[in-house]
């Protein structure tokens, strides 16, 4: 059975100011980069084991997939559908009430962003082909925005809980594919 483990960034610069990154890069912290290092101490330590790590371009997400990858021996590779998603003219804001209830609008493209069937359609098409390598167990090292998309892969959500779910930085969440 193929499996996913999904690993948000760690802490950016703009996670700590409390602003949405979208495909802005914004780099890791110190402390974004000593979560990478946990979060790859807890890999080892689980025993977990990944036919390759695929990661998104933006430099947050690369700088602790490679931190895992270097830990675990694990092969990467750049995953452009892995991007963040484009917030449009909310990017470097600090979102709030506005920004939760434009998320459920899932056909918005917050005036010159992307919009949420767009993300959803991308990241699924990933995990469709992901899905077709037999007893294969890939790491997705991407943003929150693509966390929803992945958790809504593979759960139902309603409109609220998919515009509310969030993981922590580098969090590790597991995956099945049926």
């Amino acid at each position: 059975m193929s499996k996913v483990y999904f690993v948000r960034h760690g802490e950016t610069v703009w996670n700590s100011e409390n602003k949405i990154c979208g495909v802005t890069d914004s780099p890791l912290t110190a402390k974004g980069r000593e979560q990478a290092a946990e979060a790859a101490r807890n890999v080892l330590a689980l025993g977990i084991q990944a036919d390759e790590i695929l990661y998104s371009p933006l430099s947050r997400a690369r700088d602790t997939a490679l931190c895992i990858a270097e830990a675990t021996g694990f092969p990467a590779r750049e995953e452009p559908r892995l991007i963040e998603q484009n917030f449009g003219k909310y990017e470097s804001t600090p979102g709030g009430a506005e920004f939760l209830a434009a998320k459920k609008q899932f056909a918005s493209r917050y005036e010159g962003g992307e919009s949420m069937l767009h993300l959803a359609q991308r990241v699924y098409n990933l995990l469709d082909e992901l899905r077709a390598q037999p007893d294969k167990t890939y790491f997705l090292v991407a943003h929150n925005g693509i966390a929803r998309v992945v958790n809504s892969y593979f759960y139902e959500m309603t409109n609220d809980e998919y515009a509310t779910f969030s993981l922590q930085n580098c969090e590790v969440r597991e995956y099945e594919f049926e």
